[in-house]
């Protein structure tokens, strides 16, 4: 019999990489005017497989719109294969939702124009996320591709303990739910039918290399071979060379094919034992080298950035649009998709990763500012309309109501601050200076904080200000003044999730609140819960008091150089850390009130300026990274890290803000943590996971540093206590022995992979601001909860001002009732067919656990898919790492 040989003709288009967007642009262009006139003139041409993203037709299309009936013909006819994502994502780098979203917008996108291809298509994320079985299966995909994560080693070599290596490039994937996929690796990479010769003597050279190679991991006498690669024009003389190599290969058939016939066939005849990886797959049992892992701390900013646009679409203006649709009917269904997919075309892997060129990251920043600038116009459409409707009508006449929501998906217990106008004077009623004047002069006032059953809360009021603002109204011109108005923060506790409160400022003086939260001159700081304390070499140290438990070399910063690029991290050989703790420091009070003590912790060091001038001529010389000779240079600068520590009244989280104006180049900046834990496993925030992975490195692995992703935050624990260090956009963390070290900032000098690229913005001069933090919990069960918080601290209550008024919403109110410690919510969002309230979330935890979710008394009516379809009546269970998305009644 013989053996069959598949040929997918595709090109892998990375939108940006090594140039700009708009080069890339333009030869896609041409690759599309090249592909609709072959499928129109070569009747053998069978399909081309469209790299798995939707996005290609709109980039296409936006410069050939009058192409747009050519590219639906060979959609329909089969000859153009599209989807099932709208881009090719780094699945690490962004957020849960975002990988779903991807998946919901990309079926959506592909259905407008066919059917999708149902294949989760993965051929060159660095790495592939656990939960990567489970979300395709909510997709109704029941297979994927995937180019990295896997080691293969061939069918005449043994597998020993091993478990993240192959035999086959066909196997089952199970995540850690216990779901399996069929898992295709390209064991010889997606290019190993790229240009396949139509010349004899080229053919027969060609053929047997490339049989030899597929006959090595293949399972079964169908062979895959991929024709194309990155950017790879369509080869235009297929049928012919697919012609010759039945000719030449008789014990062969050679056929122009899709993933939707091969993935048929292969399943089909596919041997009982093909073996079975398990979870997250990132290439673990390599030599550690080319994980690409280092990816996440490279160009800082753009993960911060996405961190920042993430948190506002998910979840500040999708829940409050949600709840202002009770109110309006209305629901921003197509900004909502427009900012989605703005912020999306940041995501590809070459782009969210830092790893391109200059030029490709410049107009990224320009996406992550219009998708965010459209979230946040949604968001105060929405506050707006729920403020209107809030009843504020117990609260005194000629006070000033403020509403504070919470959207996250845990209670918080922060200050809320909200700017309240005290009075205003139009530029119509008064010259702007006059007006500022006559504002000035007015007698100034006290004031004080009630709730809404007139009880005085805890509050700090500045004093009077005055400021230009303006209106913009929906039915008239803009409504410019000027505005006197105080800034309140008040003592938030408990606010449940979904909810909100209302309070109002009024006339009158009350006893001034007594109490700090600073003592020995800013050298602790200490709530009910925890106390923080500044240690002679400037580390701190963290007491949690309920526990009776001190953790000592906290917040250490570490700089090191680094003579690799933006894919890998290298250090210098011989080179020696500079820590923190070798400097002399300072410190300042900012702010001691009873509801916040805030420091100011400045140390001064001095770090290499850059390396020596043998890293430029290495470079450009192509050296491999690690065969690098440079050192750093000789010549020392200062290096100023200002970080503010700040304590909340009721948090046993401590957070931190360090800011920092590198002008060093060729180096990393990390800050340590000590937690005195020494685990086998540790665990981390990853994609709708706590995923659990191994402290130390397998047996294979070379490199002298083993970098992690990370979302929220990362842990480690033992049996009576554990640390959870959190965090705000810095995706790097590595454990080294009982210390969690998180990367802060790399700065290289160029694009690495294949070639010289020069990426003098990489060094990320300049300032820079890190937000993180630090919390200690007791035993194991008690961890969740530190990640909870670490998730709600990415997400800032909402205030807004409103006036004295009756309305529908109470003043106070729970929009949703959520009882489980353990269920991360990732999304709270309408439907777009029917407007139905969805829920989204994750079980934190390897454990079942009971669910009690409802809405105005009422429990979930469906359980749905990732696609958003109804797949089953609500189960109240929420199972060990189960992604629960739920169809709410109303």
């Amino acid at each position: 019999m013989k053996k069959k040989v598949y040929i997918i003709s595709h090109s892998h288009w990375d939108r940006e990489w090594y140039m700009a967007y708009e080069q890339h642009h333009m030869r896609l262009v041409q690759l599309m005017d090249d592909l609709l006139d072959l499928i129109e003139h070569d009747p053998e041409f069978h399909s081309f497989h469209l790299d798995g993203q939707t996005i290609i037709l709109d980039d296409y299309l936006q410069v050939r719109p009058e192409r747009k009936a050519a590219v639906q013909r060979a959609i329909a006819s089969g000859k153009l294969q599209i989807g099932p994502f709208y881009i090719l994502q780094d699945d690490f780098l962004i957020s849960s939702e975002s990988n779903a979203r991807n998946m919901l917008i990309g079926m959506e996108e592909s259905k407008k124009w066919g059917t999708p291809v149902m294949l989760g298509y993965f051929p060159d994320t660095f790495g592939n996320m656990g939960q990567t079985p489970q979300m395709m299966k909510q997709a109704n995909l029941a297979a994927a591709a995937f180019g990295r994560g896997v080691k293969p080693i061939g069918f005449d070599n043994e597998v020993l303990e091993d478990r993240y290596t192959s035999q086959y490039s066909e196997m089952n994937w199970q995540g850690p739910d216990g779901t399996e996929i069929f898992g295709l690796l390209f064991a010889n990479w997606y290019s190993n039918g790229n240009e396949i010769p139509a010349e004899e003597t080229a053919a027969k050279a060609f053929w047997d290399q490339k049989l030899a190679d597929a006959e090595k991991y293949a399972s079964t006498d169908h062979l895959l071979m991929m024709n194309g690669v990155d950017h790879q024009p369509v080869q235009k003389d297929i049928s012919k060379a697919i012609t010759l190599a039945n000719k030449l290969y008789p014990n062969y058939e050679f056929v122009h094919s899709s993933f939707a016939e091969y993935l048929e066939a292969v399943q089909t005849d596919l041997p009982e034992e093909i073996g079975q990886v398990t979870g997250e797959l990132t290439s673990q049992e390599t030599d550690g080298w080319f994980t690409l892992a280092n990816t996440s701390s490279a160009r800082v900013y753009l993960k911060h950035w996405n961190t920042k646009v993430s948190r506002q679409l998910e979840n500040i203006t999708e829940p409050l649009a949600s709840m202002a649709f009770e109110v309006t009917g209305e629901y921003p269904h197509d900004q909502l998709d427009y900012a989605w997919k703005t912020l999306m075309q940041n995501h590809p892997h070459d782009s969210i990763c830092g790893c391109s060129v200059d030029e490709v990251h410049r107009e990224m920043l320009l996406r992550f500012e219009k998708a965010n600038e459209v979230g946040k116009y949604l968001a105060e459409e929405a506050v707006e309309q729920l403020v209107s409707t809030i009843d504020t009508s117990d609260f005194p006449e000629g006070s000033s109501p403020f509403i504070v929501f919470n959207t996250a998906s845990a209670a918080k217990s922060d200050p809320a601050q909200v700017d309240l106008e005290l009075k205003r004077i139009t530029f119509q009623e008064q010259y702007p200076s006059d007006g500022y004047e006559t504002l000035a002069q007015e007698a100034r006032k006290q004031y004080h904080v009630i709730n809404q059953t007139g009880q005085t809360i805890p509050a700090v009021i500045s004093e009077e200000r005055i400021r230009f603002d303006y209106d913009l109204p929906k039915d008239r011109f803009r409504i410019p003044y000027m505005e006197k108005y105080v800034t309140v923060t008040i003592d938030v506790k408990d606010l449940p999730p979904f909810s909100w409160e209302s309070f109002s400022l009024v006339e009158g003086a009350v006893d001034a609140m007594e109490g700090s939260l600073i003592k020995e001159e800013g050298r602790v700081l200490e709530n009910g819960q925890v106390k923080v304390t500044i240690a002679g070499d400037g580390s701190i140290s963290l007491t949690d008091k309920e526990l009776g438990r001190t953790v000592n070399n906290l917040l250490v910063f570490e700089d090191v150089g680094d003579i690799a690029n933006e894919y890998i991290f290298k250090q210098p050989k011989n080179d020696q850390a500079i820590l923190s703790t070798s400097f002399d420091y300072r410190i300042e009070v900012l702010e001691d009130t009873p509801l916040t003590g805030k420091i100011r912790l400045v140390h001064e060091l001095k770090i290499p300026q850059a390396a020596e001038d043998l890293l430029d001529l290495e470079q450009q010389m192509v050296v491999d990274f690690r065969e690098r000779k440079a050192q750093r240079s000789d010549k020392r600068i200062p290096f100023i890290l200002t970080t503010e520590i700040t304590l909340d009244n009721h948090n046993r989280r401590v957070n931190f803000e360090t800011r920092v104006n590198n002008q060093a180049k060729d180096h990393r900046l990390r800050v340590l943590f000590s937690t005195m834990i020494t685990a086998d496993t540790h665990e981390a925030d990853s994609i709708y996971e706590t995923v659990v992975r191994p402290t130390k490195p397998s047996k294979h692995w070379e490199n002298p540093a083993n970098p992690q992703h990370q979302h929220a935050f990362v842990n480690l624990h033992n049996q009576q206590y554990g640390l959870t260090v959190s965090n705000f956009g810095l995706n790097e963390y590595e454990i080294i022995d009982d210390t969690i070290a998180l990367t802060l900032l790399r700065s290289v000098g160029e694009m690495g992979d294949w070639g010289y690229f020069p990426t003098p913005e990489a060094q990320c001069l300049g300032e820079h601001t890190f937000s993180f933090g630090v919390e200690l919990h007791g035993e194991p069960a008690s961890r969740y909860q530190t990640y909870k918080q670490a998730h709600s601290a990415q997400v800032p209550l909402t205030t807004r001002q409103t006036n004295v008024h009756s309305g529908l919403l109470k003043a106070r109110h729970n929009y949703l009732l959520l009882e489980e410690d353990r269920f991360e919510v990732t999304a709270l969002k309408r439907r777009k067919e029917d407007e139905a309230l969805i829920l989204r979330g994750y079980n934190l935890s390897d454990q079942a656990t009971n669910l009690f979710v409802e809405k105005a008394g009422q429990a979930p009516a469906y359980q749905l898919n990732l696609l958003e379809e109804r797949c089953g009546e609500f189960e109240a269970t929420l199972q060990p790492y189960e992604i629960k998305t739920l169809e709410m009644k109303e």
